[in-house]
């Protein structure tokens, strides 16, 4: 074996080893499946991790770090590391598991079953909701988190909550509603030029043919939502699920009585909210207040 070769089956001696976890921070399965099928066929092309690395345009480091399932590949590293590896596609079939990984582990498994969604209402009291935020105002949010985040933990958390955007367009397609407190539209997250900058994607949004927006007025006095925000949701097998989340605490819920509730809520909360036509023009009246 020469001097390479026994230097590539070993882990990488130019690439800083990280500090070990602790097991509660032990990194998600399918990280380690993707790294070792890179590894894999990095090795049936004979490439050293350097020689990868340079062929796709990437540091040395970043490629060990995803070999040891330490980091997860993005799209642009894993569409080159086929390119390059010849890898059949392995790579980009897992690359969606991969991206929903990166998700907070409390909201990973109500994240799949938002997959196998043909409608998904919400109602958000306190924030845009995720799926129609911009990149900008995520990154806000997360470099605002407490306890703070480091700038990796921010970057990796923001791409998955863009990469779910992809559910608005997807085919086939999924219906939406979404109603947002008009609390959440004066409240300045990441400041003046953000606020104007999701406003803007907001009214963008709302074009979409199966999206429909509406604001709840803030001067709306009782209405069902004061109880908190919540996610009505339907599978591709007509089953109807709930969600509702909390300080990072998510809760998936299945009970047919409990999710009934919720639809009844939900009827009511769009009855009382402002309609499609009425929310844009709010929307429009804020954002050239801004």
């Amino acid at each position: 074996m020469s001097e390479e070769q026994q230097a590539d089956a070993r882990p990488d001696a130019t690439a800083p080893q990280p500090r070990k976890r602790p097991p509660q921070e032990d990194y998600p399965v399918i990280w380690v499946a993707y790294g070792r099928l890179l590894r894999l066929f990095r090795r049936k092309r004979g490439l050293t991790q350097q020689a990868l690395a340079e062929a796709i345009e990437y540091s040395s480091e970043q490629v060990a770090s995803i070999e040891q399932g330490r980091r997860p590949a993005k799209v642009s590293f894993t569409e080159a590391a086929e390119r390059v590896l010849e890898a059949g596609s392995v790579l980009v079939e897992l690359q969606e598991e991969v991206d929903r990984a990166k998700l907070p582990k409390f909201f990973q498994d109500f994240a799949l079953i938002e997959t196998e969604a043909v409608s998904r209402f919400s109602y958000d009291p306190l924030l845009v909701p995720g799926l129609l935020q911009t990149e900008a105002y995520t990154r806000a949010l997360f470099s605002s988190h407490c306890p703070q985040l480091d700038e990796e933990t921010i970057d990796m958390l923001a791409e998955a909550r863009i990469n779910r955007q992809k559910l608005l367009t997807r085919t086939p397609i999924v219906q939406f509603s979404f109603i947002i407190n008009e609390a959440v539209l004066l409240n300045s997250i990441g400041g003046a030029e953000v606020m104007r900058e999701q406003l803007t994607h907001l009214l963008d949004i709302a074009r979409l043919r199966n999206v429909e927006l509406q604001v709840m007025p803030a001067a709306s006095g009782y209405h069902p939502g004061l109880n908190g925000g919540f996610v009505l949701l339907e599978t591709l097998e007509h089953q109807h699920i709930g969600y509702i989340e909390s300080q990072e605490n998510g809760i998936v819920i299945s009970d047919p009585a409990k999710v009934s509730a919720l639809g009844l809520r939900y009827g009511k909360l769009r009855s009382q909210a402002l309609n499609v036509e009425e929310s844009a023009r709010l929307i429009e009246r804020l954002l050239g207040a801004a």
